[in-house]
């Protein structure tokens, strides 16, 4: 069967194929075109069952992670994410050299996939970070009294001579910073739990942020989500900020480990 996209022109560069997303269908499927290093280039999938694989034809090299490269494989994935309910994310940078190689890839990780596509069908996920704002934290950390106290044997001290009292101090300020990221974990974490069908509680990025957590919820249950994130900001916007995104393909919720060989020589 002739496939219903149109190749880009492969001049005398050696075309590959990019892998965006795996996807659950039958039916050979395009995504329209996508700027790609100089070309528009068609996106369009390469089956193994009814396990499709989302890609495109692109040179064969390594990609970067710049900035518009990741815009590039976002957009995509959002793009299949509007018309595609099972939408299991690649990450950034698989190349093969064909489509059989593809087909390849599908082949190997369909009984991964057997069991991810029902877990995540219909589901999307959303991230929310909280960042503690600098006013607040200070006003808190000057409210104990143990660090005030240990902060001025600091200052009375000498360097050499006041060493472990910064130790002290240091461990002090981590252990204040620990509380409130426990409260906001039970003040705002722990009441959007029961919304969700997962969650996933990932490091913190920089000394401000209190809350790194993404949730997989129900297609049909975002604006119930949403409205439950809107409330919490209200009652916490004056000492937090909220950063909140999505949706996002289900990425803290699936663990499929590309095997990428290396071409034969």
């Amino acid at each position: 069967m002739q496939k219903n996209y149109v190749r880009v022109n492969e001049m005398s560069e050696e075309q590959g194929i990019y892998v965006f997303c795996g996807i659950q269908t039958n039916n050979e499927t395009t995504f329209g075109t996508i700027h790609f290093e100089g070309q528009e280039r068609e996106i369009y999938t390469v089956h193994y069952k009814d396990a499709a694989m989302v890609v495109t034809r692109a040179p064969m090299k390594i990609y970067h992670p710049s900035k518009e490269n990741l815009m590039m494989h976002q957009e995509v994935l959002s793009r299949v994410m509007e018309t595609m309910d099972t939408v299991v994310p690649i990450s950034f940078g698989n190349l093969f050299q064909t489509e059989e190689d593809v087909i390849a890839l599908a082949e190997s990780l369909y009984p991964q996939l057997l069991k991810i596509f029902p877990q995540i069908k219909g589901k999307i996920e959303v991230g929310l970070k909280v960042v503690g704002k600098k006013d607040w934290l200070e006003k808190n950390i000057m409210q104990n009294d143990d660090v005030m106290k240990k902060k001025q044997v600091v200052r009375s001290k000498s360097e050499a001579a006041g060493y472990f009292d910064r130790i002290q101090l240091g461990e002090m300020a981590k252990n204040f910073f620990q509380s409130l990221q426990n409260e906001i974990k039970s003040e705002i974490h722990d009441s959007l739990v029961p919304l969700a069908e997962a969650n996933e509680i990932n490091d913190p990025i920089g000394e401000k942020m209190l809350l790194n957590a993404a949730y997989l919820i129900d297609r049909d249950k975002e604006a119930e989500f949403d409205e439950h994130v809107n409330k919490l900001h209200d009652r916490w916007q004056d000492k937090v900020e909220f950063k909140y995104t999505g949706p996002w393909p289900a990425y803290n919720f699936i663990n499929i480990k590309l095997k990428i060989e290396e071409p034969s020589t």
